[in-house]
């Protein structure tokens, strides 16, 4: 019996000895006895556990929308175009390394542009106007009028058409961005815009509801200009919706960790998370 104490004291010392399978945590021990604390590292929490998204997925006639909404109390919404070197993000990835994500509830792209990125109509950031009101006839989406300009001062944000915006905003707003066509005008759909037309691509707008609300609602699947238009006015009840691009649209959502990629991209439009003492 003592010598079979003496076997399993034994093999339990060696086994003490040997190192721990590949995977387990190490318990250290102290000279004294008594177990020492385990280091464990803690967890690194993500976005999501951290925020509430800002989006919501939904199906309108059997085609899946993402509709991301800022609210005044809540958000501020601003443009962006270049980082600090003068340079144009062209994506909304290059953009996000240049923010905190705990700072942003969600990010798109902003409405038409060049072949360098810069905005081909009204664009303002930060209170500086960077491009006057485009007024001129031509081709594409931009030029299908009424077109509008999304902008807004505070928690105050509107959509007019560009004529209506030309003859009755005379102060400059902290941010506003020109594309077209209009979805909804006053309630009713844009005068060229069909049912449910033949165009099909992956389309993004903003629209303000009755509660000054603005819905970007960007498609996750091919979408005509009416079946987007008709969302707006049947499901959201907007007055006003403006169209923003097709094919390049994109998304930042931190919260969920979407982070579009695709074709380059022009200006962008930012909705932040007030802290606590900015509401």
């Amino acid at each position: 019996m003592i010598r079979a104490a003496l076997l399993i004291g034994l093999a339990t010392a060696v086994a003490a000895c040997q190192p721990p399978a590949e995977g387990e945590p190490v318990a250290r021990v102290q000279v004294s006895g008594s177990p020492a604390a385990t280091e464990t590292p803690a967890p690194t929490a993500s976005i999501a556990s951290q925020v509430e998204s800002a989006c919501r997925s939904v199906i309108f006639e059997n085609t899946p929308l993402t509709d991301c909404i800022a609210i005044p109390e809540r958000h501020r919404i601003a443009t962006a175009l270049a980082n600090g070197d003068g340079a144009n993000f062209r994506s909304l990835a290059a953009f996000a390394e240049t923010r905190d994500p705990l700072a942003i509830a969600f990010a798109v792209n902003a409405g038409m542009f060049d072949d360098d990125g810069d905005p081909i109509g009204y664009y303002v950031e930060g209170g500086e106007r960077k491009k006057e009101l485009n007024t001129a006839d031509g081709e594409g989406n931009f030029h299908m009028k009424p077109n509008g300009v999304f902008f807004g001062t505070g928690d105050v944000w509107e959509i007019r058409t560009s004529d209506d915006f030309l003859k009755n905003v005379g102060e400059r707003p902290q941010f506003g961005t020109q594309s077209g066509p209009m979805l909804v005008v006053n309630g009713r759909l844009h005068p060229e815009i069909t049912q449910d037309g033949p165009s099909r691509t992956v389309r993004n707008a903003v629209g303000i509801d009755d509660k000054g609300r603005a819905h970007f609602v960007i498609s996750s699947a091919p979408i005509s200009f009416g079946k987007l238009a008709r969302f707006y006015r049947d499901e959201l009840k907007v007055k006003n919706a403006l169209y923003l691009d097709g094919s390049v649209s994109q998304l930042w959502n931190p919260a969920t960790e979407r982070l579009d990629t695709g074709a380059p991209i022009g200006p962008i439009l930012v909705v932040e998370r007030k802290v606590p003492d900015d509401e």
